[in-house]
């Protein structure tokens, strides 16, 4: 007899220094498209005790981005304004050793049509959905994700009910399934955030643990809806702050990196990953943006009924425009009458995946990254913005789409497939 397993998903927090690392590479790739919609941008952050370092290639014909004021404007956006955390937005140096992007490379990207652009390197990249949540992700990285944009909100409401919250924290779901893959219950719930000192360690601890307890899943429950907030019972174990105290986070705490949570950036280890970072990376770069087309061909194909879940996969060579591959993963939760192999084949002519066209479609030369480089790239509801962006020499304010590759605009197309 099948017996019921149990899955596990993490997130951290904007605060965590990884991600610190991540939307600051995110920040300036924005800001050269926001002038230079050609730019090609590879950018690396390291972050530690009051110290940021950038690194990396860049090629823009005439951006400018005064790298400190942009790196700074994160680190205060995120929280870290106080000398006492040993890393804050004025007072931390920021050295850059940016410099041009390899012209081996750009032979291989820059071609006289567009659209036979080639890719910026060679490599894998896997979309992945599943009929799980209403945004087609698993449930265990969901809530964790859930679980620290909410803490977020907490610590920066004014009063707030948690004061004590500093930027850094991590999240952890254990989800119970049974032996057909449907979600029994939540098993376990781990965060570890960061705190003021507390005058006696017990009562911080118990303070923390009940705020938890009373003010922020009941949050998480009312947001995730009541299919899943059924799952939250009685005997859910909870582990808050286990190690007892995490007053000393952050960079000073940890050294950060860029791209150095990339499972945490997309499906919490549910489906296979292609090992490619996406954070500071623009668009001609498939690591990135062939992860958000596969993510948008999965997804789209769940919420058709092509399958209950599906993983993709798309392969790349350094200078090649078309996909040396593509390979779909339905787990056995097809319903559609062709089998896998089939399946892969229709995407590749359904969907033109030269990264120009994958660039067109989302509008990638826009300003729209920095939104992604805290709690995932993928699950997040897609919206339009006014962007301020200078073209031809000009300001201008235009209508941005970001996360487009979550939109559902090829549900019909995918039906095709049933």
């Amino acid at each position: 007899m099948k017996k019921n397993y149990l899955f596990t998903s993490e997130s951290v927090s904007e605060g965590h220094p990884d991600k610190v690392a991540d939307q600051i590479s995110d920040a300036i790739l924005d800001d050269f498209l926001r002038q230079d919609p050609a730019s090609h941008v590879a950018c690396e952050t390291f972050v530690s005790t009051g110290l940021v370092v950038l690194g990396g290639e860049v090629s823009s014909a005439d951006a400018y981005v005064d790298i400190q004021q942009v790196a700074r404007d994160v680190i205060r956006r995120i929280g870290y304004t106080k000398s006492e955390y040993k890393f804050d937005s004025e007072s931390c140096a920021v050295i850059s050793a940016i410099h041009e992007q390899s012209s081996d490379i750009a032979q291989g990207v820059n071609k006289a049509d567009a659209l036979e652009q080639g890719a910026g390197d060679q490599g894998i990249m896997f979309g992945y959905a599943c009929n799980e949540t209403d945004d087609y992700m698993p449930l265990p990285i969901t809530l964790a994700h859930k679980a620290l944009m909410i803490l977020a909100d907490i610590r920066r409401e004014e009063p707030s009910p948690m004061p004590y919250l500093r930027p850094d924290a991590k999240s952890q779901f254990t989800i119970e399934y049974d032996p057909d893959g449907n979600a029994v219950r939540v098993h376990t719930f781990v965060l570890s955030t960061q705190h003021d000192e507390f005058d006696e360690e017990k009562a911080m601890q118990h303070r923390i643990t009940e705020d938890v307890r009373n003010i922020l899943i009941p949050r998480i429950k009312n947001c995730m809806g009541e299919k899943i907030a059924a799952l939250f019972d009685d005997d859910l174990i909870l582990h808050v702050n286990p190690t007892g105290k995490f007053v000393i986070g952050g960079p000073h705490g940890d050294t950060g990196l860029t791209g150095r949570k990339i499972v945490v950036d997309t499906y919490g280890g549910r489906s296979a990953h292609g090992g490619g970072a996406f954070s500071g990376k623009d668009a001609s770069k498939v690591d990135r943006s062939a992860a958000y087309a596969a993510r948008y061909i999965a997804k789209n194909m769940v919420a058709a009924g092509v399958s209950d879940e599906i993983m993709v996969q798309i392969s790349y060579a350094i200078g090649i425009a078309e996909p040396v591959s593509i390979f779909v993963n339905t787990f056995g939760k097809s319903h559609s009458s062709l089998d896998d192999s089939e399946l892969a084949e229709r995407i590749g002519e359904m969907f033109d995946l030269r990264p120009a066209a994958i660039i067109e479609k989302f509008g990638m030369r826009n300003p729209i990254f920095l939104p992604t480089a805290a709690y995932g790239h993928f699950g997040r509801t897609p919206f339009k913005a006014q962007v301020e962006m200078v073209r031809d020499g000009k300001k201008i304010t235009e209508e941005v789409q970001f996360f487009g590759w979550e939109l559902l605009d090829s549900v019909d197309l995918c039906k095709t497939l049933l």
